[in-house]
């Protein structure tokens, strides 16, 4: 148990977090890697490249100290890390190495001023955070493997079927190679997949959401091309576009994640997205079409133009066969056919068909466009709890 005389010495080095805090996580992961190199196997090497992971762990480090005296008003964020590090399974052991690590790295940034009693503080502090979050994922864990077909760590699928959804977007159906069932998961979560890189010589992980409803057969991906780049960030997925064939083997975690559907029965559902961002919403849209949701939903898609607007003609035929789902499309730089509006995503366009206070609300894209579209509903005076958002990579909004 930490004393409060430890909490008050943690509430201290808030400033300092604030100020310093990617500079710290930044000495850590340096030091980690290269005490620990294995690890590399299991971080996401690209994240480490662009300083996403980094600025991510920075927030966490900063939330933590900010709220020690009451930890439980972080269990989102908690729940959030916790369904992440199942899908890379992260296990009780890896928590140690880490500790060792940022203790080490608070000691070498603060030099002085990382006193005795202070390093003390923050071992409690780390020891107390890890029984939280081994805890949790422990519990993560338990509920995976009493589903059906459910497991923990990397299990291996075929890849039996590639399908394009547009000019960039492919979609990837996973078998267990097993001949097993696989687990129900709740639309809008997400698995791991892991290949090795002979570019960087490691094996790497990366999430993907799930783009079907649950269906106890297969998984199915759809995964964007990253153009031009031989950056980290993009190169499990090229390597999924350019050189994973159908009959090869992928390793994937089990489904993960806390952006699901959580529909309350006779009330509207919008669903606003951007680019890929839309491949976790076409999960929930199709449960909810065949399931026969009663309730109005309501679809918002921009993409750069129709070529590479994926699953459009699937979304089509569920607005035909759905009377009660309307659809609204914008195209950056081509009007396209029909109704879609030319530009980018304008809620302000829609307000009379989004604008709805007694819906949920489901986005997901890229920060600035998160950003945007929550402040537009917020101001319009939708509640913060009706509206539930995904970015890809590690978190870095505070909007709720």
């Amino acid at each position: 148990m930490m004393t409060n005389a430890q909490k008050e010495l943690i509430k201290a080095t808030v400033p300092v977090l604030r100020e310093n805090g990617v500079l710290l996580t930044s000495h850590f992961y340096k030091r980690m890697f290269s005490h620990n190199p294995e690890l590399k196997h299991v971080f996401n090497m690209g994240n480490q490249q662009n300083n996403k992971q980094q600025t991510a762990l920075a927030m966490a480090v900063l939330a933590y100290a900010e709220h020690i005296e009451d930890p439980s008003v972080l269990l989102p964020v908690i729940n959030s890390i916790g369904q992440k590090h199942t899908s890379l399974d992260i296990r009780p052991e890896h928590y140690q190495i880490v500790g060792n690590h940022l203790l080490a790295a608070i000691g070498e940034v603060l030099g002085e001023g990382a006193t005795p009693d202070l390093l003390d503080a923050w071992e409690a502090a780390y020891a107390q955070l890890a029984r939280i979050m081994s805890g949790h994922e422990a519990n993560i864990y338990r509920a995976q493997t009493a589903k059906k077909g459910g497991w923990t760590g990397w299990r291996p699928f075929v890849l039996k079927r590639r399908e394009q959804e547009s000019k960039e977007i492919t979609s990837f159906y996973l078998y267990p190679a097993d001949g097993g069932p696989v687990a129900d998961f709740t639309p809008g979560q997400y698995i791991s997949v892991r290949l090795f890189l002979p570019e960087i010589n490691l094996l790497q992980p990366r999430q993907y959401s799930l783009s079907a409803a649950p269906n106890g057969e297969f998984y199915r991906i759809s995964v964007k091309k990253e153009h031009g780049s031989n950056h980290p960030d993009g190169m499990i997925s090229n390597r999924l576009h350019d050189v994973v064939k159908e009959g090869d083997i992928i390793e994937a975690s089990a489904p993960a994640g806390s952006f699901v559907l959580q529909p309350v029965p006779g009330k509207p559902v919008v669903f606003i997205s951007g680019g890929v961002g839309q491949t976790p919403l076409i999960s929930m849209l199709e449960s909810l079409v065949k399931a026969g949701s009663p309730h109005p939903i309501t679809w918002v898609h921009g993409c750069r133009n129709p070529e590479v607007h994926a699953f459009q003609k699937q979304v089509n035929e569920w607005v035909d066969q759905h009377e009660q789902l309307t659809q609204h499309l914008f195209y950056d730089h081509h009007a396209g056919e029909g109704t879609a509006h030319r530009g980018f995503v304008d809620l302000e366009k829609l307000s009379e068909e989004v604008l709805q206070h007694e819906a949920q609300y489901y986005i997901c894209g890229p920060s600035p466009f998160i950003r945007k579209h929550y402040t537009y509903l917020t101001e319009k005076g939708i509640s913060r709890a009706a509206i539930y958002f995904e970015e890809f990579g590690p978190a870095s909004l505070q909007l709720n």
